[in-house]
Order: structure tokens, then sequence, then C-alpha cells
């Protein structure tokens, strides 16, 4: 963004830090306020009415929440969770729309953001609805997280803030399929695991259980 969209930016917004397991929105919240992710990770997920919950993405630093209800005028159609200490800007609709208002630029970025959310279900669909195995499944969460933790870099390392069981609903599989999947990965040596970080050794391989 230009340097004036910049000092405006940051003349919006409060910067807040919450805990883990912290709510910073719940689905069907009027959404009074757009929310960017600058450290940490958050979970974002949206519940049925028979009370299942399905995870749909984990949001990371760069990450805009809230943007589509709020620019839809709707209530948020997800719940947003800190799964780890998180600092988030919290900017207010009003503030948020007259920025977007005042700084084509910025409009740009928010129509990206959107385009990127449309992509991240998108993908998350085909790789429930295409891969035929519950290893294929994890292989590619676990090739995306790396990918995108590694920025270009060769190493592809990343927190795994997630238990078993958040893993399991992404996955579409059960607790006990992912523990016996990470441990036979560990066990082939294609990642290795040291407290909450993860490291893909052989990416390759498991590329090849994804197609």
């Amino acid at each position: 963004m230009s340097d004036s969209a910049l000092a405006d930016y940051d003349n919006i917004g409060v910067m807040m830090s919450h805990a883990r397991g912290a709510k910073l929105f719940s689905e069907g919240d009027s959404a009074r306020n757009v929310f960017v992710v600058c450290f940490g990770q958050v979970k974002i997920s949206s519940t049925s009415r028979d009370g299942k919950t399905m995870i749909l993405k984990i949001a990371g630093p760069g990450d805009v929440m809230g943007l589509s209800a709020v620019l839809a005028n709707v209530p948020y159609e997800v719940t947003a969770e800190a799964i780890e200490p998180v600092q988030v800007k919290t900017i207010r609709k009003q503030e948020f729309v007259d920025f977007l208002a005042k700084h084509g630029i910025a409009s740009m970025h928010a129509a990206q953001s959107l385009s990127s959310e449309y992509m991240t279900v998108f993908h998350d669909a085909k790789r429930l609805a295409l891969s035929g195995s519950a290893a294929g499944r994890l292989a590619r969460l676990l090739l995306d997280w790396g990918k995108n933790a590694s920025a270009g870099k060769a190493e592809m390392r990343f927190t795994m803030a997630l238990t078993h069981e958040e893993l399991a609903n992404m996955a579409g599989t059960s607790r006990e399929t992912v523990t016996r999947l990470l441990n036979q990965f560990r066990r082939d040596e294609w990642i290795t695991i040291k407290g909450a970080s993860m490291t893909i050794v052989k990416p390759e391989q498991l590329e090849r259980i994804t197609a």
C-alpha cells in the first residue's frame, strides 16, 4: 500500500493480545469488527444445528477475519478461536469501510483476501471430496501448512497447535486414524515432531500419497 494508506491503517483499530482458547467472535454474532492476525494462529470453525463442528481454516499472520460478514452486512458465519497466544488488530466496521472507500489499493487487497478465502474453501472441499484415503487427506493438510510456513525456504517446519481430534476433523477421519498415521509418518522418517514443532523431512513422499 502507499505511505498514506499505511499511515491511515496504523491509525485505525487497536492491537489486542488474546490467550489460547479465547474466542474473538462467534458464529451468528453481529459483525461489528474486522480482525487482522498479526501473530499466532486462530481456528475458524462452523457448527451445525445438531452440534457438529467443522474446522474450516487455521488463520495465521496476515489473514483478515470477519471481512466477508462485514462487507455483506450479515452476522459472522463462523467462529474464530485462538489456538495459541495471538496478537490481533481489531478494526471497527465503519472505520474499516471508510478506510477502503478512501484507499483504492486497500479495496483491491480486500478483494484479494476474499478471493483467497474462496480458494481455501474450494481446495478444502476438493481435498475432502477427491482424495481417496485418510492418509492422502492428512498429508495434504501437512504439506499446505508446511509450504505456507516455509515462505519459499527449503525447510518446511511449523507449529502444530491442533489436537489430533481437530486434525481428524479437518482431514475427514477419526482421531485414532490421525494418531496412527502420524506415528507411521514418523517411523518412515517423512516427518519429525519435537513438542509442538513439526518438520516435513520428505515432502515428496507425502505428495505421492495425496495423488
